[in-house]
């Protein structure tokens, strides 16, 4: 499986600069994308269908124009985690997962350090994922791909 990360700075801003072109290019499997910043329902999801990904999941930050992730793929996942149950961190649509027969795949959009209040935040995320993962590892231990950050 060919899988691909990509920190999109704006899904908008992407597919105005040739991002559908790309991704027939790339060919990837799945994709996962980061700093989407934008609603689903601001989306023409035509676009990514019409490129081979037919099942795409959007994760968005409750605040317009910041953060939120997705995931698209060519198959149909048997399991789609929008966010991770850190209420102190959902809100800001930082984490999806999905799970296939042998895989789980996670696109995540850590929050920025630029100053010391966010390197805190930042920390602290760092911190919680790391248990929420480690739990997911107990849950799922067929997934022997999912490894200590």
């Amino acid at each position: 499986m060919k899988i691909i990360s990509y920190n999109v700075n704006g899904i908008r801003a992407a597919l105005n600069k040739g991002f559908i072109e790309w991704l027939k290019s790339a060919d990837p499997d799945v994709i996962c994308l980061q700093e989407i910043k934008a609603m689903e329902e601001q989306l023409d999801l035509s676009l990514f269908e019409d490129a081979g990904y037919k099942y795409n999941y959007w994760y968005s930050a409750q605040k317009k124009g910041y953060s939120g992730v997705a995931i698209l793929s060519k198959t149909k996942p048997n399991h789609v985690e929008y966010g991770t149950g850190i209420e102190s961190m959902d809100f800001e649509g930082r984490n999806i997962r999905a799970d296939f027969d042998n895989v789980s795949v996670m696109s995540m959009y850590l929050p920025s350090g630029t100053n010391q209040l966010r390197l805190s935040y930042k920390f602290e995320y760092m911190n919680m994922i790391q248990e929420y993962i480690s739990q997911l590892r107990i849950e799922y231990p067929r997934f022997g791909c999912l490894r200590r950050l």
